[in-house]
């Protein structure tokens, strides 16, 4: 069986990797799954190129190299098919959705930098994309690696921070953002959701600002969007320094922005990676499917209660 050809992602890119070569049959080898497998803990992403006629049974055959899928933890979120395609979601503009503008530009399906889940006291292990319908301007995705951004960021706020744990909701609006908002930001149209009123059903979550893989290397893991402050220090000082470490994240990352076609995937760690949808263009229609990987690094809880103690269930 022909094996897989994995290339560097981009020149100079501390992390992230091409695989070219993935196919259903290849994806039957436990060596090909290995081998896929071993360049994402060391890379963190991996673009799947040139891939012959994508679709939802060859994304979800390789998300589970990965691990078993999980479910989306929030019901309104639109799926594929759940009785044929479980686990597989549809990220889509839509007359629902919020659209933004940044130095005046007009933009929907925009995500400021984030890692998924972090609402949860579980995070999941990964995310996979796949590009259904690429808007011809825009639509960008990008992946920026924690492991770099610790060893980038100030030595004064990494000592601040190693002990740190940061507080998130699943409030996803854009009005409420407290921590890296862009410069001339605003929002033009509201999204129409419920989604406030499920983050207030809710406890909060907490997640170490910092910690540390297996393989040694710390890792910088902080959302700036749904983050609200800092355990213990929800105050003007504790959020003086949290906007810090926000504008020190953006300013020292070395990001990745991944221009999609419909013959790619992308896998990311989401224990390793922050990832931002950059938007694009309203009048644009931009569709793009999801598979979410189960896992847990088991250092996130709840706030007010042990770790598994309080279950997660806005299904």
């Amino acid at each position: 069986m022909a094996g897989i050809e994995v290339r560097p992602l981009e020149a100079d890119l501390p992390f992230g990797a091409r695989i070219l070569g993935v196919t259903k049959a290849a994806l039957q080898d436990e060596a090909v799954r290995e081998e896929i497998n071993a360049v994402f803990e060391d890379r963190g992403v991996i673009v799947f190129d040139e891939l012959d006629d994508p679709d939802s049974e060859l994304q979800v055959m390789l998300s589970n190299v990965f691990g078993p899928l999980k479910e989306h933890p929030v019901k309104i979120v639109s799926r594929v098919d759940a009785d044929t395609m479980p686990g597989v979601i549809v990220i889509s503009a839509a007359p629902t959705n919020a659209i933004v503008e940044i130095d005046g530009e007009p933009l929907i399906t925009w995500q400021p930098w984030h890692f998924d889940h972090c609402y949860n006291d579980e995070l999941n292990r990964a995310g996979v994309l796949r590009a259904i319908t690429v808007a011809p301007e825009g639509g960008l995705t990008g992946f920026a690696d924690g492991v770099q951004i610790y060893n980038a960021i100030s030595p004064e706020l990494r000592e601040q921070f190693e002990k740190r744990h940061v507080i998130y909701t699943l409030d996803l609006l854009y009005a409420h953002m407290r921590f890296g908002v862009p410069a001339k930001f605003r929002e033009l149209r509201p999204p129409q959701t419920n989604i406030l009123e499920i983050a207030k059903t809710m406890p909060r979550a907490m997640h170490p600002a910092v910690w540390q893989r297996e393989s040694g290397e710390k890792v910088l893991h902080v959302s700036p969007w749904m983050a609200v402050g800092l355990e213990h220090a929800e105050d003007p000082a504790g959020d003086e320094l949290l906007h810090a470490l926000c504008a020190e994240i953006v300013d020292k990352m070395q990001p990745y922005y991944h221009q999609w076609t419909t013959r790619q995937m992308v896998v990311w760690d989401n224990w390793r990676m922050l990832h931002k949808g950059c938007g694009c263009d309203p009048k644009y229609e931009r569709v793009m499917h999801r598979t979410t990987i189960k896992g847990d690094y088991g250092l996130g809880y709840f706030e007010n209660a042990p770790k598994g103690e309080v279950a997660l269930d806005v299904m």
